[in-house]
């Protein structure tokens, strides 16, 4: 089965990238490196600046600890070919798909894909990795800071959906609860959620390669509404609850609550 990933250029996707091309053929890679627009800053947008290199200093550093834990492993992306666009709907990654004929493609950090793409003919399919769990977190920039600063903490996990022209929409394909102790430090909860995100998408690529006629397909409606969280407001009160019940997570791991409100949770298991 020949693959096509989407994704962009950090080291979490280049980890990722190899892990695919690993285990299965990996026939291209699009990679999105947007275009950065130096504009002026707003006095909100300044100060929100300030606040990250200073008092949420700790939120930057556990990413960039993350994005190092991967460079170590995987310095460099796979040698298939690759093309970069400055957005995944360029018309370059049409010609791209149309020349190399993939049986499926993966998608993982990229702008939402739209159906100049979605209508492709991709025998296998389209599907998308989401680290959060759908449809109970879904958004930006990152689910699992969603659901520690929203005190949802039972709800930390991953996703694998088929595409769809929404965001963070379509057809559940598997979703998975991180396995997690509650004494993670927050670089290493984004390694765990990271590494589990992975897994929950290679296993997801095996079953569509071995079992496609019997892989799920679950509506997220049929599970429930949850919440759509914009990058707009992961603000500095954001931020601060997150940095708040960080300490609370201990306690709360090891508490009868925690128990209940994890079989509470719907999963879609592959």
């Amino acid at each position: 089965m020949r693959i096509v990933l989407f994704c962009d250029t950090q080291y979490n996707q280049v980890a990722l990238a190899n892990k695919i091309a690993a285990r299965f053929q990996l026939a291209g890679i699009v990679l999105e490196k947007g275009s950065r627009k130096n504009k002026p800053l707003s006095f909100s947008q300044l100060f929100e600046k300030i606040l990250n290199r200073t008092v949420f200093f700790s939120l930057r550093t556990a990413w960039m600890n993350l994005m190092d834990h991967y460079k170590k492993q995987y310095p460099s992306l796979p040698a298939v070919p690759q093309i970069e666009v400055g957005n995944i709907n360029d018309p370059a990654t049409v010609d791209f798909i149309s020349k190399i004929k993939p049986d499926l493609v993966m998608i993982s950090g990229t702008s939402i894909v739209k159906k100049k793409i979605i209508q492709l003919p991709v025998p296998e399919g389209i599907i998308n990795l989401h680290t959060g769990l759908s449809p109970y977190i879904k958004g930006g920039p990152n689910c699992t800071n969603w659901c520690i600063a929203e005190n949802k903490m039972h709800l930390i996990g991953n996703t694998v959906m088929w595409v769809d022209e929404g965001i963070d929409s379509g057809d559940l394909l598997s979703t998975s609860l991180t396995d997690l102790a509650g004494n993670e430090t927050l670089p290493e909860l984004h390694v765990k959620v990271m590494d589990h995100a992975h897994k929950i998408y290679l296993d997801a690529v095996q079953k569509i390669q071995d079992d496609k006629k019997n892989c799920p397909r679950v509506s997220q409606s049929s599970i429930g509404a949850g919440t759509l969280y914009y990058n707009k407001q992961w603000n500095w009160k954001a931020k601060r609850s997150l940095l708040k019940n960080m300490k609370r997570m201990p306690a709360y791991f090891r508490s009868e609550r925690y128990q209940q409100d994890k079989q509470n949770v719907i999963t879609v298991p592959l």
